[in-house]
């Protein structure tokens, strides 16, 4: 039976799209072959193997048919066939794709869907006819392997979307365009942040301005550490395979994990960071009085994930989280989720980020017993609840290991992305036998958080350039003044200036080739640089400084100190 959601309105508007999509290409390019056509978050897309190259010139052409195929005003109808029928009908047009869903499909019957003369395998739900869909777009075209599979064949991918009404469509697509320009890869690029050769696919390469950004980011997250009582650790990056057993990860996560052998030893690089961490908490006997013990690892993980999902920082293999576990009793559990959402909370409002909170709950398949997560699910809501902090509830969405707190940040052109959490911990500190000794001498289950708040740092710096288009608070900013001359005999004026700038704790350096002040000026812009600081005959005379703030604020002469005292304030404030 098709799922509920196959019935609202614009996952049936944008289900029905993809069905014309995958028409439209038949029509244009005979001989193609018909993959799968989902519905996702934004849109659509549909998966074609053809011996046309598509590129994205194409898309006009294919949506003009589907324009033609709206305007036919086919009707969409529903029928079951039995599997053996259905296995024909496909293998006679040879589409190898369709037969290998078909022969996936529990039961003896699939449903069939048809509008006009085209006929799809297709779960349901779908608008009565093509004339409904009025709003929609054909947006790019990649690659995709068939299953996601590396070892199989590379499909072609067009992706859509469609919305209920124009008005929708546009505010979508001036969003998206937003969003171009925005992108973080070709930003990163502009702004020499960081880099990816084909030698380490997924591993980003830091340069100089992005680890000062980085570096940045793990200093400021150190400060609040130490305010909110934490402690730091750091866990070797290579673990036996004996550690990644115990963990579960062995069984649960091998296929994402990359592995080394020597001496006979098999080797993991840690796809996370808690396993080390429990380890260490296990070397000493810890007592109530202790809890709860708050511990912080900046650490280097490395997952496997597919070539076809990486995506610039957004997906890599190799990053750094700001990873933390919070061992608690029952007692200072609903304190420390509390604190938590405190210390997150006045990390995202410092990037001017809102966002809101979902807190999920027990999945079907699931490790522990009702009582234990009854105490778990309500910690973290009563939490919740003592902050008068909205949120949404997502029944059966929590890990298999406990119930969890999701932040999802919204940037600043309204889009929504999922960030921190906080999760509670069911399943190792029973694989690590982890306790402590209560208030009555007797050994207890210690609860356990995590909690991450960048996440992963790749990614959040990722989500802050696409946020702040790259131009960063002058907190945050690689370079945060630049010293630009007007003629040759400036430059030891400039020379001296930025040293003292350095001394002062900015980040300066200075622009003394010979182009144009202009030229210099408009660069500076364009690299993002909040302040630019002209020296001329005028300034040298006077001792002062034109300062050209980014945005093309011009805010005439200034007295050195007092810009200098200026960027002090504006720093400690990070506005």
């Amino acid at each position: 039976m098709p799922d509920n959601k196959n019935y609202e309105p614009l996952y049936r508007l944008r289900h029905s799209a993809s069905h014309i999509l995958a028409q439209a290409v038949l029509d244009l390019y005979p001989g193609t072959k018909l993959a799968i056509g989902p519905v996702i978050e934004e849109g659509f897309y549909y998966d074609f193997d053809s011996k046309t190259a598509f590129q994205d010139e194409d898309l006009p052409k294919i949506e003009q048919r589907m324009r033609e195929i709206v305007r036919e005003r086919q009707a969409f109808k529903e029928w079951s066939v039995p599997k053996v029928e259905a296995l024909k009908i496909f293998g006679e047009k040879q589409e190898i794709y369709k037969t290998e869903i078909i022969e996936g499909i529990p039961g003896d019957t699939v449903n069939f869907v048809q509008n006009g003369p085209f006929t799809d395998l297709c779960e349901g739900g779908h608008i009565t006819n093509t004339e409904e869909l009025k709003a929609f777009k054909l947006l790019s075209v990649a690659g995709a392997y068939w299953r996601g599979s590396e070892k199989n064949p590379m499909l072609q991918r067009i992706y859509g979307t469609a919305f209920l009404s124009q008005k929708e469509l546009d505010a979508h697509i001036t969003q998206r365009e937003e969003a171009l320009k925005r992108d973080h890869r070709k930003v990163g690029k502009q702004l020499g942040l960081f880099s990816f050769h084909e030698e380490g696919p997924g591993l980003p390469f830091w340069k100089p301005k992005g680890l000062i950004l980085k570096n940045l980011l793990i200093t400021f997250m150190r400060e609040k550490l130490a305010r909110y009582g934490y402690t730091e650790i750091e866990t070797p990056t290579i673990l036996r395979d004996k550690l990644w057993r115990t963990s579960g990860h062995w069984d649960n996560y091998r296929e994402n994990m990359f592995f080394l052998e020597r001496e006979e030893e098999v080797y993991a690089l840690k796809p996370m960071n808690c396993p080390g961490g429990m380890l260490m908490y296990k070397e000493e006997k810890h007592s109530y009085r202790e809890l709860p013990l708050k511990v912080a690892e900046f650490g280097k993980v490395h997952r496997y994930e597919r070539s076809g999902v990486l995506a610039g920082l957004f997906r890599v293999r190799g990053f750094t989280q700001d990873d933390a576990h919070i061992f608690a009793s029952p007692e200072t559990l609903q304190a420390s989720v509390v604190e938590t959402i405190r210390f997150t909370d006045e990390v995202y409002k410092t990037f001017n980020f809102d966002y809101h909170v979902e807190l999920s709950t027990r999945p079907p398949k699931s490790l522990g017993t009702d009582e234990q997560w009854k105490i778990a699910t309500e910690g973290l809501r009563n939490a919740l609840e003592e902050l008068k902090m909205p949120y949404k509830v997502n029944e059966g969405d929590g890990a298999f290991y406990g119930p969890k707190i999701d932040f999802h940040l919204k940037d600043a052109i309204g889009r929504t992305l999922q960030c921190g959490t906080i999760q509670l911990d069911m399943s190792l500190p029973e694989r690590f036998d982890m306790s402590y000794v209560g208030a009555d001498g007797q050994d207890h289950r210690v609860i356990m958080l995590h909690r991450a708040i960048f996440g992963s740092l790749e990614r959040f710096i990722g989500i802050l350039v696409e946020h702040y288009a790259g131009a960063f608070p002058l907190w945050l900013s690689p370079v945060q003044v630049r010293v630009a001359t007007i003629a040759e005999r400036h430059d030891d004026f400039a020379a001296k200036l930025v040293e003292r700038l350095k001394q002062e704790g900015f980040r300066a350096e200075s622009d003394v080739r010979t182009e144009k002040i202009g030229y210099k000026i408009r660069e500076a812009e364009m690299l993002k640089v909040p302040y630019v600081f002209i020296i001329g005959d005028k300034e040298m005379e006077s001792g002062q400084v034109a300062v050209r703030m980014r945005g093309r604020q011009d805010l005439g002469a200034q007295d050195i100190p007092v810009m200098i005292e200026r960027l002090r304030t504006e720093i400690a404030q990070r506005k």
